[in-house]
């Protein structure tokens, strides 16, 4: 498998160098992507898909506000982004690397702002994250997260309006399981290991973010939903940042409801009894 005539034509306007070779990486859902090798001897990464400007703003925002390491944006446009590529181990993540993630997300969690949301809209796994600013993290987390992708998968037909519903009774809920003192906190909101890059036992890349200002909690759940870090992780990040008692116990799954919601927009399937077994937990 190759890129077509015309993509590797678009590539190699881009970067005014001849692409000699082109491997395919995994690119998820959102778009084609290829690790690239100019005739000057240069690697690259180069993604072709749709909303890759906002890819690229928020890499870009990222490395101009924070420590996280993430890749330098070497051409962006909506159809087209082309950055470096960052040599990793292809083991994935080690118990050294899980303790330099503890520091480098602790470090992003740092950065506070004034209101929950961001600047802008961002977006997850190609799918539209609205960030308007809130003063009030429960209502943010119901309004703008649960209810809204709990409506966008009952759009695309994949998932039934009684689940919906009850979203809903979870929704008028949240006040028995988070309280309102929370702090809003830069996340990067996808961190899952096929977005973590590490070498050496040291972190080395973060990939695809999908920023905003929010409760590090939902980042730190999310982080657990498909086994991407374990106990080095949690005991390294809890030496630089309390983690309140009942995360693990109750907040975890609450707010891991919000991926479960997205896949089951993306994807349907077996994610719909997730959510379903989430919602019994909860009692709606």
């Amino acid at each position: 498998m190759t890129p077509s005539a015309a993509a590797r034509g678009a590539i190699e306007r881009a970067v005014g160098r001849r692409v000699v070779r082109a491997t395919a990486l995994h690119g998820g859902c959102v778009a084609e992507v290829w690790r690239i090798a100019l005739d000057d001897g240069e690697e690259l990464v180069a993604k072709l898909g749709r909303g890759l400007a906002l890819e690229a703003f928020m890499l870009d925002w990222l490395q101009r506000n924070s420590r996280a390491p993430v890749p330098e944006i070497r051409f962006a446009r909506d159809d087209l982004l082309i950055m470096q590529y960052i040599a990793h181990d292809d083991r994935g993540i080690d118990v050294a690397a899980e303790r330099d993630l503890a520091s480098v997300v602790a470090s992003l969690h740092g950065l506070s702002g004034k209101f929950f949301g961001f600047a802008q809209d961002t977006a997850i796994g190609g799918l539209p994250q609205p960030n308007p600013p809130s003063t009030d993290w429960r209502q943010f987390f119901a309004e703008h997260r649960l209810r809204f992708m709990a409506r966008q998968a009952h759009a695309a037909q994949r998932l039934p309006l009684r689940v919906v519903n009850r979203v809903e009774t979870l929704c008028a809920r949240l006040d028995r399981w988070i309280d309102a003192g929370a702090v809003p906190a830069l996340i990067h909101g996808d961190l899952w290991h096929g977005n973590i890059l590490a070498r050496g036992g040291r972190i080395v890349g973060l990939l695809d973010p999908a920023l905003y200002f929010a409760d590090p909690e939902i980042e730190l759940a999310f982080m657990t939903l498909f086994g991407s870090v374990g106990k080095p992780f949690f005991a390294s990040y809890g030496e630089l940042r309390r983690i309140a008692p009942g995360f693990f116990e109750a907040r975890r799954d609450l707010y891991n409801l919000y991926p479960l919601l997205a896949h089951v927009r993306l994807f349907g399937g077996g994610y719909v009894a997730q959510v379903e077994r989430t919602l019994d937990r909860f009692g709606a």
